[in-house]
């Protein structure tokens, strides 16, 4: 199988699939792998994850890379964790942030087996709680459907995100408002955002994820 490199370190595409290369050659999930070149991959899939997503969308930038380090909030079982921890490798970090006890033991399974990830049970409502634990990071990346996500998402980046780093907000439309379009949601997020900070892309993640949308921003 010849697999073309997604211009992002460690992401690979092969026709409609893409992939990460493995840092530990361990599957997790039940995802297709295989071995190229002795090299292991492990397929990651649009419809379970934003980020994939957004790539398969056509993600410009992501800020992502070989060392850097990640501080990931609403990390649920691990999911697209597990897959930027093969993107950051061995030499970066993720400090993934969970609230629900149950489901971080799935979380704490991964990290077990990870080199590169710790897991935080902490509502990501206040990072000042977990402030002791954490360093500043190169990249915030946020997944968590509340009414506020925007606002949880700007608070942490404000505490921890260095300057000109990355930030990546999956958005869940009907958890803000229901009564609303999807699309005037993002908009009202983006005007929310750009007070802030600098939007670098974005994209709506349909068909993968019905009423989701994904903004890269990078801290002034």
């Amino acid at each position: 199988m010849k697999l073309l490199n997604n211009k992002f370190p460690n992401i690979f595409i092969e026709k409609n699939s893409l992939y990460t290369k493995s840092v530990d050659k361990k599957t997790f999930f039940d995802e297709k792998t295989f071995v190229n070149n002795n090299i292991f991959f492990r397929e990651w899939d649009p419809k379970r994850s934003k980020l994939a997503a957004g790539l398969m969308k056509g993600l410009s930038q992501i800020g992502l890379k070989e060392g850097s380090i990640v501080l990931y909030l609403g990390a649920s079982h691990g999911y697209t964790p597990s897959f930027i921890s093969d993107i950051i490798s061995n030499n970066g970090f993720m400090f993934c942030v969970e609230f629900s006890p149950e489901v971080a033991r799935d979380l704490v399974t991964i990290c077990e087996a990870k080199k590169n990830m710790v897991p935080i049970l902490a509502d990501a409502n206040h990072p000042e709680i977990y402030k002791e634990l954490l360093t500043e990071v190169d990249i915030v990346y946020q997944d968590i459907a509340q009414k506020n996500q925007v606002q949880i998402f700007l608070r942490n980046c404000d505490a921890y995100l260095k300057k000109e780093g990355f930030g990546l907000l999956a958005i869940k439309a009907r958890s803000i408002d229901v009564t609303k379009k999807p699309r005037d949601i993002y908009q009202q997020v983006r005007s929310e955002l750009e007070k802030y900070i600098t939007i670098v892309d974005y994209r709506e993640l349909e068909p993968f994820e019905k009423d989701h949308a994904i903004f890269v921003v990078k801290k002034k």
